[in-house]
């Protein structure tokens, strides 16, 4: 039997097993999430159904970010944890958090496994690795957004989305650029959003090895070499807007360019997706297309948020069938598709999401971003929650501006980001 039979049968198969001790125990648990925009919603209205079939009541209490940012550590530390959460910051539960694999079956422990980044999966254990503390239920993935409208006015062709490499899409917008560019409305070839984050799923694919086999970062590797590099001849050539890196306009200013149909390439992330919907409308085409190949293959950088349990629970066996229940392939599609974000189920990802979103365009950016997901490096699921992830980002766009603007050669930029991450290492070891 294939994952994708077993994740079929999985929801019936928890619901049948354990309907008849949860009705007799009468059971409540407490979820608090957060939400961007109705997921905690959607959860509400899923979970009732898992109540009506096992009588377990799990009652979600949505709250602002700022609680679970900034209230939920506190709580957890007290010793007064709700049985489930909504949370971003993995590491600051480390040693808090229930293993509901103790409580599963194996069918459901290896679909859970076999179906997640093993890297994130691992951030939400106690011992660095075994054990099923949580799960991401919706990530955010890093990826090119192109003008249609410029190619075609220019009469340039897009490369093969297929093959297509960075070098590729510098080619091909430069020529975009060298067609439509005028003194009055400046058009540029090429951009990505001045942060270490963006800059590392193209590094990645290119080979860059950021985080090596023993879980530490590596800055200076050929593949992280290659794409500073092609980002600074961007800004020798002229196919780049300084004010993004240089002038410090930072991602804002890069989005604000893309909006205005004034950049033929802008390399960003899904989250962008509902804005470029709304602020570009009818003003031109655009699209996503698939990160660009390398010596690394075709991966962006995930990012997103997680349902974890916690072991102070009283219920653990039930939290446990709570959270198999929302893995579940039928019940974690519905979810992707009804709050229009990407599933990190890989089975989910990999059938495609029939989305609720009735914008022809935003049904097409997250269909190209959902398939991105199974393309991941371990290393690009894993950067957003390595424990020195602050460090990389601290200090990585300082360290390449620096070399962009001259200020350090690249061998003085790539030493001095690397001892940044260093010390950090250092101090948190005192």
């Amino acid at each position: 039997m294939n994952i994708r039979i077993k994740a079929i049968t999985l929801v019936s198969a928890i619901l049948l097993l354990f309907s008849s001790v949860a009705f007799a125990q009468d059971v409540e648990l407490s979820f608090l999430c957060y939400q961007d925009s109705v997921e905690c919603d959607v959860y509400s209205d899923l979970l009732s159904r898992f109540t009506e079939d096992t009588g377990i009541v799990v009652n979600v209490d949505v709250v602002p970010y700022a609680n679970i940012d900034e209230q939920l550590p506190v709580q957890v530390e007290a010793g007064e944890a709700p049985d489930i959460a909504r949370i971003t910051n993995f590491g600051i539960f480390s040693g808090q958090y229930l293993d509901a694999s103790e409580y599963l079956d194996d069918e459901t422990v290896a679909y859970w496994s076999e179906n997640y980044p093993a890297p994130i999966l691992a951030a939400m254990t106690n011992d660095g690795g075994e054990g099923l503390g949580g799960f991401p239920d919706a990530f955010t993935v890093t990826g090119p957004f192109v003008n249609r409208t410029l190619f075609e006015l220019a009469e340039v062709d897009m490369p093969d989305f297929e093959t297509a490499t960075w070098q590729d899409w510098t080619d091909a917008t430069a020529a975009v650029q060298a067609a439509l560019n005028t003194d009055e409305t400046p058009i540029y070839a090429i951009q990505v959003d001045a942060t270490g984050h963006r800059f590392a799923g193209p590094a990645m694919s290119m080979g860059a090895t950021l985080i090596n086999d023993d879980g530490m970062f590596t800055v200076d590797t050929p593949g992280f070499r290659e794409m500073a590099e092609l980002l600074n001849a961007w800004h020798v050539d002229g196919l780049t807007p300084d004010q993004v890196w240089i002038g410090g306009g930072g991602s804002g200013e890069a989005a604000n360019l893309f909006i205005n149909g004034q950049v033929a390439l802008h390399m960003s992330g899904s989250w962008q997706v509902n804005r470029y919907a709304d602020e570009i409308g009818d003003n031109f085409d655009w699209i996503v297309a698939p990160n660009p190949q390398g010596e690394g293959g075709s991966t962006g950088v995930a990012g997103g948020a997680a349902v974890v349990a916690f072991a102070q629970t009283d219920h653990p066996e039930e939290v446990a069938q709570v959270m198999a229940y929302l893995i579940s392939e039928e019940v974690a599609s519905e979810f992707a598709a009804r709050t229009n974000s990407l599933s990190a189920n890989s089975t989910v990802a990999s059938a495609g999401v029939e989305y609720e979103a009735e914008n022809p365009v935003v049904l097409d950016a997250l269909g190209v971003f959902a398939l991105e997901v199974p393309k991941l490096q371990d290393q690009a699921a894993g950067l957003n929650v390595h424990p020195f992830a602050f460090a990389y980002y601290r200090n990585s766009t300082a360290r390449i501006t620096q070399y962009l603007i001259g200020e350090l050669t690249l061998d003085e930029a790539l030493s001095g980001l690397q001892q940044d991450i260093d010390d950090a290492v250092a101090a948190a070891a005192e």
